[in-house]
């Protein structure tokens, strides 16, 4: 997990929750569009490119379109010299990325003095990022997605660790790709069904229907003959976001230009969401405000960031496609067409503007290179992208840095209180672990009046976070409907009270809703072992490694339990297979090191020992494996 650091000012913000907010006039256009309904089907960019060639041509370079595609040398923007390392100073580990024929792969190794004494390289299939600003990667094992921990910033030409990777929170090559990241910087994927980062196919880039929404209608009509005049009428068959209103038009972009913690409604997905939908409509989007602060931004925050604009609450008619031709790539638009919109209320040769007029002349009176200046973002580092809230320069006041006043709901006006408990579990789990959050979660629990199974779910994600298991384990006989997560934490909270019984059946619940959840897997594996039906738990421990050869944690406890029958040989090869993929994976080490000496293989023992002795003295375990050595 990571910090967040967002700094914006609660007026601006309270003025945008009442310009974005779920008024039902925002939805003008909901029973209009035919190809919202749920029958319709997506059918691909090259199908679209049959009758748009010319809309397909140019937008493949926009940086939609480059958003997502496999490591090739021509999509890596990266430098490959001898420059090209990256160190992780908490955790020390180095990275080196290079080219093994034409094959992106990553080193991570540490040192030892001049020795090496862990090496790991992994095969990078993806890269994200159309490289206007970034490329970060991404492995495939056997279809499950995870990014890599190091990324290339293409404006400042240098490797550095990944965003949120820093500061100790490295996750090296496991951070799992879910929906939520997948659906906003790339097409969408054919994620498979129980899973939450495997994917039978995943598209190269945004396309065309994340912004017109899905095809099959369309094609069907136009293949029937069925032909419209759009110069003199709107097409309904397939969503144009010229004809929707400003606000729904905004609401699109903001599907993925609008960064904070999306909290999915109950029964939602990151894939329901259509052009000419609310966000509101499957999950809100909270973010923290603090009290007279500098206006800071995060990276994907150009939509909200033009709302706040006087320009925009003045007009209400300012959108992202006022300035923007969404099938041009920003490089080769003409920067007339930035400024036009601003030409439209300001004139040059009115005193509005209070440039010297030599300086205006040099610049050729481009109004938005001065009043969308660009700055860094507080999430991605060294990076410098255009501040999309329109402003007059020097007039945007320096305040100093604020104190947290809590989160706001940027989806909707009026949230109910459990809502806004769900945003402040979320915010804590995801971001920063400050107990006053689940202070405001407990405040809105006692809001949210009759208790339900809804509401029993917030209330054991309260108290999962707290580690309350006696409440968990109180409420859980109460629920009718219990979703795959909140299973999840009941089996977890019955587990930590050693009823491995009852954890069982709820992490069983669990699998059952999500069968290719591989750390639920890997929890109904365990609970089946401490119930005593060890061959359940090695054939689930097998089947996760089989899905994924990489989950460490399986290639362990598979090692206990052949160790425990004696099968050494086999049991030896699990625990080095976890080691190789975490050389800090203690108890692998321990548990070698106790393979060793138990079939007195005292050589083995002693090496693995001595690694333990030197990086890890303090430890009980260590000292007492030192004492059966010794004995043997």
């Amino acid at each position: 997990m990571r910090s967040l650091v967002l700094i914006i000012s609660l007026g601006t913000l309270m003025a945008l929750l009442t310009r974005c907010g779920a008024d039902e006039d925002v939805r003008d256009e909901e029973s209009e569009w035919l190809n919202q309904n749920d029958t319709v089907q997506y059918v691909g960019m090259e199908t679209c490119k049959l009758c748009h060639a010319d809309k397909h041509a140019t937008f493949v370079h926009t940086g939609m379109g480059l958003s997502f595609d496999k490591a090739t040398r021509q999509k890596s923007a990266g430098i490959f010299d001898e420059h090209a390392i990256v160190y992780d100073s908490v955790n020390n580990f180095y990275y080196r990325p290079f080219w093994k024929d034409d094959h992106l792969m990553i080193m991570e190794f540490r040192l030892d003095g001049a020795d090496t004494i862990h090496q790991r390289t992994e095969r990078i299939d993806y890269i994200i990022g159309s490289g206007q600003h970034t490329n970060s990667h991404m492995l495939q094992v056997n279809g499950y997605l995870y990014q890599a921990p190091i990324t290339f910033y293409t404006q400042k030409k240098q490797w550095d660790l990944a965003p949120g990777m820093s500061g100790g929170f490295n996750s090296r090559f496991s951070r799992v790709i879910e929906a939520e990241c997948m659906t906003c910087h790339n097409g969408l994927p054919d994620l498979v069904a129980g899973s939450v980062n495997k994917y039978s196919k995943v598209p190269s880039g945004i396309d065309c229907e994340r912004c017109h929404g899905p095809g099959s209608l369309h094609i069907a009509q136009v293949s029937s003959g069925k032909l419209v005049d759009t110069a003199r009428q709107t097409d309904y068959s397939i969503v144009n976001p010229r004809k929707l209103s400003t606000a729904l038009q905004n609401q699109l972009c903001m599907r993925c230009h609008l960064q904070g913690v999306n909290v999915l409604h109950p029964g939602s997905s990151f894939f329901d969401f259509k052009p000419g939908d609310q966000i509101s409509d499957h999950w809100n989007v909270f973010l923290p405000v603090y009290d007279g602060a500098n206006d800071k931004f995060l990276m994907a925050s150009q939509a909200d960031r033009l709302l706040q604009s006087k320009c925009y609450i003045t007009s209400q008619k300012i959108s992202c496609i006022t300035c923007h031709n969404p099938h041009l790539t920003v490089k080769e638009t003409p920067r007339e067409q930035f400024n036009a919109p601003c030409k439209q209320c300001h004139t040059p040769n009115t005193t509005t503007c209070k440039a010297p007029v030599a300086e205006r002349n040099a610049i050729m009176d481009d109004c938005s290179s001065c009043h969308l200046p660009k700055s860094g973002s507080v999430d991605i580092p060294h990076v410098s992208i255009s501040d999309h809230k329109i402003q007059i320069p020097g007039k945007e006041s320096i305040k100093k840095e604020g104190t947290f006043q809590g989160l706001k709901c940027l989806t909707d006006v009026h949230p109910e209180p459990i809502t806004m408990a769900r945003g402040y579990l979320h915010y804590y789990e995801s971001f920063t672990k400050d107990p006053s959050l689940l202070d405001s979660a407990r405040y809105y629990i006692k809001k949210a009046g009759k208790m339900s199974d809804a509401l029993r779910a917030v209330n054991i994600h309260l108290y999962y976070l707290t580690n309350d298991y006696d409440r968990i384990v109180g409420m859980a006989p109460e629920m009718d409907d219990v979703d795959a997560w909140t299973a999840y934490r009941i089996g977890e909270a019955y587990l930590g009270k050693a009823k491995f019984a009852e954890a069982l059946t709820y992490f069983q619940y669990a699998v059952e809703q999500q069968p290719l959840n591989l750390d639920f897997l890997f929890k109904e594996a365990t609970a089946f072992v401490f119930t005593g039906n060890v061959n359940a738990g090695e054939a689930l421990y097998r089947k996760i490694i089989a899905e994924n050869p990489q989950y460490e944690k399986a290639w362990n406890n598979l090692g206990v339990l052949l160790s425990a029958r004696g099968d050494m040989q086999q049991a030896e090869s699990c625990y080095i297979n976890a080691i190789r993929l975490n050389p800090d994976y203690l108890i692998a080490r321990l548990k070698l090191t106790e393979l060793y000496i138990q079939s007195r293989q005292k050589s083995k023992a002693r090496v693995e020992l001595d690694y333990l002795e030197r990086y890890y003295p303090a430890e009980k375990e260590v000292v007492m494996l030192g004492q059966k050595l010794r004995a043997i």
